[in-house]
């Protein structure tokens, strides 16, 4: 695989050279300078403590700006740069679909032909899916329920809300909306099975090479180790690295800031599928009810959506702007990934944020709207905009500190000169709090919020909100082991 040159400065951030009166136009065609956009993400990540991000910015179809910010290791003092490897999480699942409309060119396959009818054998048949014996929805699953997650599928079977590790429907396939891997997961079979190829090596010759994606890859490679990033923690500490060996078409990608914006930048300029194929990727194939994206099987429903026309198409979400038909894909993963990329076809414009930073979904709102112009179905997709942080002082690492006990326990504790609160009763591990005010904590992405109450002196109680109710819990004096609960 070909090298970027890493080109790193001791600075807050590193890129390709720009000028800082360089420009880009956004979607709403106001400009924007070099100088203002670092400007904004100097600001935004360093209030939220976003550790590294990474954006690419599409003017005119073409790659119009590529910048890097922040760390790529940040116990190590590594900055990014825009040849950095990061995972690219669910940022995989578009790609593919790409590669999916690419055998629908072909007329290798059509996405209304159930799939089993690709396949050697039965789908209960095969060891994944032999939970799906006995109902057999899985003869109605076609290609085009796997790309516009319609197949009743939860999201991953070890996230079934019966609390089963169990590949089940929830619903008749085609009928609603439901974010699911396992979809994805299914059609990489047949797409393997009907090519006779690996999804790698299919990757490789239909996509990464034509498209000049010369450091992406569905599995780990060797030429990574040179240069990849870590995700980071919501308190900015620093995850292991995973190197995924096995190739899944839902969420195995290594990429970088480079390659994947060049890739949408290819396909907004009309390569790589044909007109056909291309409009009815991004064509809306089912409306979208949901109050949030996840839980994927969440049933509250709302028409706040309704005016923007949220919906899905085949592998990407879908809404209108007031500049344009919008679509859009995100990335997210618990050890440190969190991407977002929305594209407006008639603007010839996108704009593609990779981070490895569990903080940096907090800022997405602010930051697409200063550097696209365009406000995102953020509650939805679950973006709460980040809380400024107050400063922590002695004084509350002084006072706070204690169990408090009430409908369920709590411990607050410092750990590294971090306030900390953990509770097993309600299912809290020690997770950090942050003042927004002085006697007001709040957990980063978490509705938790604790108020302390006191008078002079330590706390005497805390005020825990979940989001949806307040409970007042007492202080136990002094550090004593807090006392065994009866059992219910």
């Amino acid at each position: 695989m070909n090298k970027f040159l890493p080109g790193l400065f001791l600075a807050f951030f590193t890129s390709f050279a720009y000028s800082q009166q360089a420009s880009i136009t956004k979607a709403d065609g106001k400009k924007i300078s070099a100088l203002q956009i670092d400007q904004t993400l100097n600001r935004l990540m360093t209030a939220a403590g976003v550790s590294g991000l990474q954006i690419g910015i599409i003017n005119n179809n073409q790659t119009a700006f590529i910048k890097s910010y922040g760390h790529k290791n940040k116990t190590r003092r590594q900055l990014n740069n825009p040849g950095t490897s990061f995972y690219a999480a669910s940022f995989t699942k578009s790609l593919f679909a790409v590669m999916v409309m690419q055998l629908v060119d072909q007329k290798k396959l059509d996405l209304d032909k159930p799939l089993y009818q690709y396949l050697s054998k039965p789908i209960p048949e095969y060891v994944d899916y032999k939970d799906l014996a006995g109902d057999d929805r899985w003869k109605l699953i076609t290609a085009r329920h796997c790309l516009s997650h319609t197949t009743g599928f939860p999201n991953w079977r070890n996230l079934n809300p019966k609390g089963v590790q169990k590949l089940e429907f929830f619903f008749d396939p085609g009928t609603k909306y439901a974010y699911s891997g396992e979809g994805l997961v299914l059609l990489q079979l047949v797409v393997e099975n009907i090519t006779g190829e690996k999804l790698e090596a299919l990757a490789q010759k239909h996509v990464f090479v034509p498209f000049g994606m010369t450091k992406s890859s569905f599995s780990w490679q060797p030429a990574f180790n040179e240069d990849y990033a870590n995700g980071h923690s919501v308190d900015e500490d620093t995850f292991a690295v995973r190197r995924r060996a096995n190739a899944n078409a839902a969420g195995s990608m290594q990429t970088t800031i480079t390659d994947y914006t060049n890739f949408l930048a290819a396909l907004l300029q009309g390569k790589g599928l044909s007109n056909d194929a291309r409009k009815e990727m991004l064509t809306p194939q089912i409306r979208i009810f949901s109050k949030r994206q996840f839980p994927s099987l969440n049933t509250d429903t709302t028409s706040a959506y309704k005016p923007i026309d949220l919906s899905y198409g085949l592998g990407w979400g879908i809404f209108n702007t007031n500049y344009g038909q919008a679509f859009f894909k995100e990335g997210h993963s618990d050890d440190g990934w969190e991407h977002y990329l929305i594209a407006i076809p008639g603007k010839k414009f996108a704009l593609v944020i990779m981070s490895n930073s569990m903080n940096a979904e907090s800022i997405y709102k602010e930051l697409v709207e200063t550097l696209a112009g365009v406000s995102i179905p953020w509650d939805w997709e679950g973006y709460t905009p980040f809380k400024p942080v107050a400063l922590f002082t002695r004084q509350m690492g002084e006072m706070y500190p204690g169990n408090y006990m009430g409908e369920f326990d709590v411990r607050i504790f410092l750990d590294g000169g971090k306030l900390k609160a953990e509770s097993k009763a309600a299912g809290i591990k020690p997770t950090s709090i942050y003042p927004a005010t002085q006697t007001s904590f709040f957990m980063k992405n978490s509705p938790i919020t604790i108020d302390f109450i006191k008078m002079n002196g330590p706390a005497q109680k805390i005020r825990v909100f979940d989001g949806e109710k307040t409970y007042e819990l007492i202080r136990v004096e002094g550090t004593q082991k807090m006392p065994e609960r009866e059992p219910e």
